[in-house]
């Protein structure tokens, strides 16, 4: 398959990619959720954000005709390589940290796949059908999680309005313009376009849970660039660690 406009493969990779590290982040909590059942829950949300990624690693690699699959994709490319978003790839080990990520970047899907159901691109189409049902899944457990919390203890409630007070920098680098030659073509959504209904449908959570939209200064992103966080290194060396101590193994 050719690319039919240049960015195409580099766009559907930046997809892939926030989904395929949010599914790593994600894994990090099997065996120290705080419940029994979140276990089963944060897992099943990120093999979810796991076979979004590998679609569209796929999908990527077939756009840009050199040979490379998802294996290739996922497990051989240098950090630089990478094109996801910031807020995706920092470390998340405190629970109300990982629940208002969940939250902005569920809702950010949410959007995000609606609008790619009409995408030119039939693969995207095919991608966002069924991604559309596990990403509402995924914003009702954030909406949950963030509710319980925010309106708990007083304890639970600082330590909520914290760990969204230490996101927000990064919400902003959701929507970073894309190609207009891409969005013209029907192909990918624009993500200043649903940026409002984003930020909208966080804020009624918010407001549920007793919380304050923080009023912080976006940090400067980069992460579609291949700019990234010191952190997303050990991310990156985490997850292809295997893959390269065992080259081509099988199992």
């Amino acid at each position: 398959m050719t690319e039919p406009f240049p960015g195409h493969a580099d766009y559907v990779l930046g997809l892939a990619d926030d989904a395929l590290v949010s599914a790593q982040r994600m894994g990090w909590w099997i065996s120290r959720a705080p419940e029994l059942e979140e276990d089963v829950a944060l897992a099943n949300i990120g093999l979810d954000q796991l076979g979004q990624a590998r679609a569209l690693l796929a999908h990527a690699g077939r756009l840009e005709g050199d040979g490379r699959g998802e294996d290739d994709l996922a497990y051989w490319r240098d950090e630089r390589e990478f094109r996801c978003v910031h807020l995706v790839e920092r470390p998340q080990a405190d629970f109300g940290v990982a629940m208002a990520r969940l939250l902005v970047f569920a809702c950010y899907q949410a959007e995000l796949y609606a609008a790619l159901l009409s995408s030119a691109d039939e693969t995207l189409t095919g991608v966002a059908g069924k991604a559309v049902k596990e990403v509402a899944y995924h914003v009702d457990h954030a909406h949950h999680w963030v509710v319980r919390l925010g309106d708990g203890t007083d304890e639970s409630r600082a330590r909520m309005q914290a760990a969204l007070d230490a996101e927000w920098p990064y919400v902003e680098e959701l929507f970073t313009p894309v190609d207009p030659a891409l969005v013209g073509a029907g192909i990918a959504a624009d993500p200043t376009a649903f940026r409002a209904a984003v930020l909208e449908r966080v804020a009624e959570v918010l407001d549920e849970a007793t919380l304050s939209v923080p009023e912080v200064t976006p940090r400067l992103g980069g992460g579609r660039r291949g700019l990234h966080t010191e952190d997303f290194g050990y991310v990156v060396a985490e997850m292809q660690h295997l893959a390269r101590s065992h080259p081509g193994a099988r199992w």
